[in-house]
């Protein structure tokens, strides 16, 4: 890969040069922002000092995150997401059917 795919992202304050695929690189300076805002929460509570040991709590925090997310989606969204898409399968076929009913009519 060339430099051209290198994203440099700040993370409490230092550069860290990563190289990814030119169409990851806005998902890698969004994860970047979120990790260096919890790392940020984390290091401003006081409880936790060391870099090493503020990216090891945050990395737990948010894998924390990611795993309840998991276990109850369907509490987060309103409905899990396999509904929400069959919901709309179904508008969309019936704008369509409406759509084909009036061009024959």
């Amino acid at each position: 890969m060339s430099s051209s795919n290198s994203v440099t992202v700040q993370i409490l304050d230092k550069d860290y040069s990563i190289i990814c695929p030119p169409e990851e690189r806005s998902n890698l300076v969004s994860a970047a922002r979120y990790l260096d805002g919890k790392m940020r929460e984390i290091r401003s509570s006081g409880k936790v000092i060391g870099a090493d040991r503020i990216a090891v709590m945050a990395a737990l925090n948010i894998t924390h995150e990611m795993l309840h997310r998991q276990e109850t989606p369907e509490v987060a969204s309103g409905g899990t997401t396999r509904e929400q898409v069959r919901d709309l399968l179904e508008r969309v076929d019936s704008a369509l059917a409406d759509d084909t009913g009036t061009k024959n009519g």
